[in-house]
């Protein structure tokens, strides 16, 4: 078995959705050191922006006749589609930016398309836990209702086209302590963390349950 584990965050160590995502993968390696985390770090190391377009007209490109920046995108989708496909457990830390999926996790998503094949569940059946993280407030009755356009299209990829068997762990507020206009709501984003950290922990238990199962 392997734990497949992705983050998207730009923040270093300051990041919230990767904090999140350790307790996740803390959890579930106490209860089984000896399996292989295989890591990705989008922020860190994003994959190069003309990778989905090289490697997808690759795909339309008799093999023969492929040029070598051809084969090297094509290669580099099927190295990240191969991850999620080999991999048994998936945690994924892909926080909310400018009101939608970062470019970065795009891009892998878009890549890991062309790794394909077409029409490949890359995830059927898997437990994938998703970590999302919002710096504001996006829920009913806020005036940004509607606004988080980064949440329902991940589930749409990971559920519907990909197959995953998903939970989905979120925390708002996050930007709460770091933006003075946001002083007024500490009590709020302290509870929200609070609730956020103890989901994780309960999402790595089950992992390492259904992994002992």
């Amino acid at each position: 078995m392997t734990l497949l584990r992705v983050d998207a965050s730009i923040q270093g160590e300051m990041s919230a959705s990767s904090a999140l995502a350790d307790l996740v993968v803390d959890e579930f390696v106490a209860s089984h050191p000896g399996v292989p985390v295989v890591r990705r770090h989008l922020g860190q190391h994003p994959l190069p922006a003309d990778v989905w377009a090289t490697a997808h007209a690759a795909g339309f490109t008799p093999e023969d006749e492929r040029s070598e920046h051809q084969r090297e995108a094509l290669a580099i989708a099927e190295e990240v589609a191969g991850e999620l496909r080999e991999a048994q457990a998936v945690v994924l830390a892909l926080p909310l930016y400018n009101f939608g999926i970062s470019q970065h996790a795009k891009t892998w998503i878009d890549v890991a398309l062309a790794g394909g094949p077409q029409g490949t569940r890359l995830l059927e059946g898997k437990p994938t836990v998703l970590v999302t993280t919002r710096g504001g407030a996006y829920g009913p009755g806020t005036p940004r209702e509607g606004w988080d356009h980064n949440t329902d299209f991940l589930r749409r990829i990971l559920v519907d086209i990909w197959g995953a068997d998903l939970t989905v762990i979120e925390r708002e507020f996050t930007l709460v302590g770091v933006n003075p206009a946001l002083d007024e709501f500490t009590e709020t984003a302290t509870q929200m963390r609070k609730t956020a950290e103890e989901a994780a922990v309960e999402a790595g238990a089950a992992l390492a349950a259904r992994r002992a199962a």
